[in-house]
């Protein structure tokens, strides 16, 4: 008998809360989802008129470092970050593990999980940039929330599913989100 996939969903204070919402509400239905929100995070949600509520995940305390997720034995299939502020970004990048979302991306890379982490900042200056490479080198697949218009979306739910399908996919969970390239007509 298989196992229910299992993620651990990271929101930072960034910018970006609808990408967090849909991806919650989609990934909730496929698996098991553990979800840590950071204090600005929720202040951010709110002022983009985003609720984390009404999902069936498991919620953990940013500043829980003895959860469940905190651990290697732990099983997650992997973790995405979403929006991905660049102040966790670093975190990342260095392996500092003074928050719970901190620790979980730490334990994510060492246990060689995919880890996804969604930037939303711009312009990146030179210290971003080499942290984004840093990340990278240390297994983690950084994205911008930058969306396509190849689908030639028509609302900003279509934008958002763009990005948030592309998320599912390096998290390895085809779910349909999103449109994708058929090449050109």
């Amino acid at each position: 008998m298989s196992r229910r996939k299992e993620f651990v969903v990271g929101v930072t204070g960034a910018s970006g809360a609808p990408y967090a919402h849909r991806l919650l509400e989609v990934l909730a239905e496929e698996a098991d989802v553990h979800l840590v929100v950071t204090r600005q995070a929720r202040a951010i949600a709110a002022i983009e008129g985003v609720r984390y509520e009404g999902f069936s995940v498991t919620g953990h305390d940013n500043a829980d470092l003895a959860a469940s997720i905190a651990s290697g034995s732990h099983h997650a299939d992997g973790m995405a970050i979403v929006p991905c502020s660049t102040k966790t970004l670093a975190s990342v990048a260095h392996g500092l593990s003074s928050s719970l979302i901190g620790r979980a991306a730490d334990v994510t890379l060492k246990e060689r999980r995919p880890l996804v982490l969604l930037v939303r900042e711009m312009p990146l200056s030179r210290v971003h940039l080499r942290n984004m490479l840093a990340a990278d080198e240390a297994g983690a697949t950084v994205m911008v929330a930058s969306p396509g218009f190849y689908g030639r979306p028509a609302t900003i739910a279509d934008l958002v599913d763009m990005v948030v399908g592309r998320v599912l996919d390096h998290l390895g969970m085809d779910l349909g989100v999103g449109p994708r390239w058929e090449g050109a007509p």
